[in-house]
């Protein structure tokens, strides 16, 4: 309910367009600048915060923001470090992850006590559970993964900072990994206690997966230091022309997704060879290798990166100046309260300078803060729908899988045509980059992040149309009818549907694209519309809402079995196009106000470590200073 009430409570902050044309930004820059070289501003160890990249160019006016075309600003060489990093942990989680199915569906092979079967028809196993025992477990390993980030996004907003944290989740990440490894050994399966280190293993590698998963995007983000359009001169055309952030930023977005889908496309592949012809516990070992890269690459890169600094309670303050806004808003008459929260003064009252002495002691913050807060939440409000949209993705994690499992493979793994979707990433983004957005660009239409996402939605709904289909003439091509799973002849063999397994290329190509126009644009729009130092804790925000999308699919776990499958597919199909349909209405005023939402200024207010900011509060002090002091 609060959510609900606060999409519709930031309306002033994005209907009062700033003048571009001012030069608040510049002076907002130099303020923080100032800061920088205060003593004792900035935590011991980080970087210094640079803004050279901004005050290069002017700021561009209405009439240029409208007719002067855009253009991408330079990628820093250091971000690909950081893409690595996430290369070397995705391989690790998927190349882990996308064996889970098997390991808990399938029985352990007679005569293979390491779970391989390297057979051409052959079907790894380890513990025999069933389907929906394995849908169930990969959708809580799914949920956890995208809880988790919650509470990374707090430890390092608040307390150790976005790069320490990253550490702390590595090594939760490693001792699950260890675990996994110990659950798949010969001796443990032939035990029959493998479900325990295993199950413990998913838990703690879950965690590691989401406290790094809050961080790492913004961390890659937030190397690139230039926050506002600027008018330059561009070097080989000597046109004017505006360098915009966003571009930038949503280029950074764009790799950084591919590098995950190698990442995830190197480990899954390899894996679920080394799953049939070597055994489980390779195929928990080697990516447990490969992940072990992260911590190498981000220690000998460590003082090369901008560091964002801990910032204190800033969650709670950001409640707190929510509760403080909504206060008195509230009535018996619905309509009267719909009316009050999405008033023009609900912002504008409680910004620091209208309150004056009403200011409570908490308030340590500027009016520019209160404007970021309001954006942020209607970003909140923006990825509140995508659960939708996550509940079709989700199908090719597991319920695809097993549908694989009852086609004609001709000795291909069943759970290797998955890497259909991280191969159409690897292979659209660059596409997308260098040939789709940049003819959009010239042909002056705006594909803003909503129209982006929502274009997501309907591509994930096709996918799901297309599984539908394959689902039904899998039931129909075989005396099986609607019970493919577990089928076997009179001689014990496992009957399969004559259809070849490729023709799965086409659920998992279109969810591949659509993961361009949602996922992608998902996270860059975290980090682009939250305030700066609340970044981790709005994209974990949007990581939540993915878990969320796993307790939906908690739900429709009793589709996921024959004879529901086609069933299943069906609702995921509808889920995601209802889903985007409501999702483009809703946030049409937001998609109106794009530009107005990147051209808010920065507020002074950056944070500063917690040990002291909350000290020097409880003292009275300010935590950051005036412009007067800067000037002198």
């Amino acid at each position: 309910m609060a959510l609900s009430a606060a999409q519709n409570q930031v309306d002033l902050a994005m209907s009062h367009e700033p003048k571009v044309a001012t030069p608040l930004y510049e002076a907002d820059e130099k303020v923080a600048l100032a800061r920088t070289n205060t003593s004792g501003s900035v935590a011991r160890g980080h970087a210094p915060v640079e803004f050279e990249a901004d005050l290069e160019g002017e700021e561009p006016t209405e009439e240029e923001l409208a007719t002067l075309p855009r253009v991408s600003g330079k990628i820093p060489w250091i971000a690909y470090t950081v893409a690595f990093v996430e290369l070397c942990e995705r391989f690790g989680y998927y190349g882990c992850s996308v064996v889970y199915t098997n390991f808990i569906q399938h029985p352990l092979p007679e005569g293979h006590p390491t779970g391989k079967d390297p057979s051409s028809e052959g079907q790894p196993g380890a513990l025999g559970m069933g389907q929906r025992a394995s849908t169930g477990i990969v959708l809580f390993n799914q949920f956890w993964s995208y809880v988790t980030p919650i509470a990374g996004a707090i430890i390092a907003d608040e307390y150790l900072g976005r790069f320490n944290t990253i550490f702390i989740a590595i090594a939760f990440s490693i001792v699950g990994h260890i675990l996994l490894i110990v659950s798949a050994l010969p001796s443990v399966l032939a035990s029959g206690k493998a479900i325990a280190p295993f199950i413990l293993g998913v838990i703690v590698l879950g965690f590691g997966t989401g406290a790094f998963k809050a961080n790492i995007s913004p961390l890659i983000a937030e190397q690139y230091r230039q926050t506002k359009p600027r008018v330059v001169i561009e070097a080989k055309s000597g046109r004017r022309v505006i360098s915009d952030p966003n571009i930038t930023l949503s280029r950074i977005f764009l790799y950084f997704y591919m590098f995950i889908n190698v990442g995830s496309l190197t480990g899954q592949i390899g894996m679920v060879y080394v799953e049939k012809y070597i055994g489980f516990w390779a195929s928990y070992l080697l990516p447990t290798i490969m992940f072990c890269f992260c911590p190498l690459v981000l220690f000998f890169c460590r003082n090369m990166y901008y560091k964002s600094p801990p910032t204190g309670s800033l969650v709670i303050r950001a409640w707190k100046l929510l509760v403080l806004a909504s206060k008195g808003k509230w009535s018996l008459n619905p309509v009267q309260t719909r009316k009050n929260l999405k008033s023009d003064r609900f912002w504008e009252d409680v910004k620091p300078s209208n309150l004056g002495d009403r200011k409570p002691g908490w308030m340590q913050f500027d009016d520019a803060w209160v404007d970021q807060v309001a954006r942020g939440l209607r970003a909140c409000s923006c990825f509140t729908w995508t659960p939708l949209y996550w509940v079709a993705y989700n199908q090719m994690n597991n319920n695809l899988v097993s549908q694989a499992s009852t086609m004609t493979l001709n000795g291909v793994p069943n759970d290797v045509i998955t890497n259909l979707n991280p191969i159409s990433l690897v292979v659209f983004i660059p596409i997308v980059d260098n040939f789709l957005y940049p003819f959009l660009r010239k042909k002056n239409i705006k594909f803003t992040p909503i129209k982006r996402m929502a274009f997501g939605f309907m591509l994930a709904s096709l996918a799901m149309v297309s599984a539908t289909v394959i689902q039904y003439y899998i039931y129909n091509s075989t005396v099986c009818g609607k019970f493919m799973n577990g089928c076997e002849d009179a001689e014990g063999n496992k009957i399969r549907s004559p259809l070849n397994v490729w023709i799965q290329s086409v659920p998992y190509v279109f969810v591949g694209f659509s993961e361009i126009f949602t996922s992608v644009t998902g996270l860059e729009y975290a980090f682009t519309k939250a305030p700066k130092n609340m970044r981790s804790v709005v994209t974990s925000y949007w990581h939540f809402m993915s878990a969320f999308s796993n307790a939906i699919g908690q739900a429709l776990v009793a589709l996921a079995e024959d004879p529901l499958l086609v069933w299943n597919y069906l609702t995921a199909a509808l889920l995601a196009f209802i889903g985007g349909i409501l999702f483009w209405f809703h946030q049409r005023p937001t998609d109106k106000r794009e530009d107005a939402l990147n051209m808010l200024p920065d507020s002074n207010y950056v944070g500063r470590d917690r040990r002291h900011s909350v000290a020097e509060e409880e003292r009275g002090e300010r935590v950051y200073p005036s412009e007067t002091e800067v000037k002198n």
